[in-house]
């Protein structure tokens, strides 16, 4: 069970998205039976420069936000959490943040 303002920000984000994740999340084979938003549980989020980068993910998946646009997602593993940089994991970095004018690499 997660925080309540830490379920609300997930829920916040996700209700704004949730077509795209779902959309992300087919494109790349990650969308299994019975996936809801209330399966994300966990949520990192972070700045650099005028760019906030934001994780949601489940038991068994993770999704990347730049600001508030999902751009990739990857199978959940456990080398996320408290990883440094954790949008390293993920491919379409560069070019989410490219797209949205951000300063990221």
């Amino acid at each position: 069970m997660t925080a309540p303002t830490v379920e609300a920000a997930i829920h916040e984000l996700m209700d704004l998205a949730w077509n795209l994740v779902h959309d992300l999340l087919q494109e790349r084979g990650l969308l299994g039976d019975g996936l809801f938003v209330e399966e994300f549980t966990g949520i990192h989020s972070w700045v650099e420069g005028i760019t906030r980068y934001t994780v949601l993910h489940s038991r068994e998946v993770a999704v990347l936000f730049v600001d508030t646009r999902p751009v990739d997602a990857i199978a959940f593993h456990h080398d996320l959490l408290g990883a440094d940089d954790p949008a390293r994991f993920f491919t379409r970095r560069s070019k989410a943040v490219r797209a949205s004018g951000g300063q990221g690499a």
